[in-house]
């Protein structure tokens, strides 16, 4: 029996959960199709995150995933975020609007977030996913004894070790290919850049636990692919993007489905953490100024969303953060239930 014979739920399917473009709506129609629904609480507090599993659970009745961010905080540096900020205000001042005078660092990990905690153990979503990193024993688990179960992002063998240690259920093998965030435990340290399906494997063979294959797969041959190389599952984000339950700008909507969406980019300037984006100005940015040292995440996306946001006033969406993987080209608009129900025609026909 599969982790998803288990959850009852009939496709092999989860729709990433992409802080800032998944949607209660875009879960539960998923769920309601079938596959895995997921929301994401890496970028919201336990107030915002409560009230997404309410509108989520009018929506469906359907088992959903839950995500986190369980990131180190890096150290306040005066001096690095001051030049940081002196870098970019040059680009602030091009559309008439003033940089900040310091950078907070705008998301709580989970690691350090007992409001999440104690909102999760109470709603006890049928999963729960942890990105950048695993949480403290305690907190896992007050989540099992919630009936939850776990996944982990991992980018390596190390980290799949770390998540069985750990007491985790399965793991998301996120291949290089995979458009936002890497989900590097520390990214300090070297990145093999392993694509998904060598990943896969690697896990399926070595990790110990059910593997979820995750990055670049957009459609259901590439579901059926991960499934005979031992996954039981694939994980598909920028598949989700374009359909009209994503919270997706019109910008990034439009880049997605430009010829920018064939030469995606791993970018660390608009977050402070290396993730793949669609080319755009801030990333042209990002690789002009590659030798200056970044304050760190997430103080560094807290210049990047206002950035982000002087910009788009003035008409410029070309410093979004317009996430996505090297599988962009084969983006379909569809509603998520209708691209649901094409991946599963596509997975049964091989």
């Amino acid at each position: 029996m599969t982790l998803f014979d288990q959850l009852a739920i009939p496709l092999p399917i989860v729709q990433a959960p992409m802080a800032g473009t998944s949607t209660p709506r875009m879960a539960a129609a998923v769920c309601n199709a079938g596959a895995l629904g997921s929301i994401a609480f890496g970028a919201t507090d336990a107030a915002g995150a409560a009230k997404a599993v309410g509108e989520l659970r009018g929506l469906t009745d359907r088992p959903f995933n839950a995500n986190l961010f369980v990131h180190a905080t890096a150290a306040p540096d005066a001096a690095r975020e001051a030049d940081w900020i002196a870098a970019l205000t040059p680009l602030f001042e091009r559309y008439d609007a003033t940089p900040p005078t310091g950078l907070r660092p705008i998301y709580r990990s989970f690691a350090e977030d007992d409001a999440m905690l104690a909102m999760l153990v109470e709603a006890r979503p049928a999963v729960v996913s942890f990105h950048f990193g695993l949480p403290a024993a305690d907190r896992i688990a007050a989540l099992k004894q919630a009936g939850c179960v776990l996944l982990s992002t991992a980018t390596s063998l190390t980290e799949a070790h770390a998540a069985r240690a750990a007491g985790i259920d399965a793991v998301v093998a996120q291949g290089w290919e995979a458009g936002g965030h890497r989900g590097m435990f520390d990214p300090a340290h070297p990145d093999d850049r392993l694509g998904v399906f060598a990943l896969t494997r690697l896990l399926v063979r070595e990790a110990g636990l059910p593997v979820i294959a995750a990055g670049g797969i957009m459609d259901g041959a590439g579901i059926a692919a991960a499934l005979r190389l031992g996954a039981v599952g694939a994980q598909l984000g920028t598949a989700f993007v374009a359909c009209p339950e994503s919270s997706a700008d019109e910008g990034h909507r439009a880049a997605l489905l430009s010829d920018a969406a064939g030469h995606t980019v791993m970018t660390d300037a608009i977050s402070g953490r290396p993730a793949r984006c669609l080319p755009n100005r801030f990333t042209t940015w990002g690789e002009a100024h590659a030798d200056l040292p970044r304050p760190g995440y997430p103080m560094v996306y807290d210049a990047g969303k206002a950035l982000i946001a002087a910009a788009k006033a003035k008409g410029e969406w070309g410093y979004g953060a317009q996430w996505a993987g090297q599988g962009a080209p084969l983006a379909r608009v569809l509603p998520a239930g209708e691209l649901v129900a094409v991946l599963a025609r596509e997975m049964a026909a091989g």
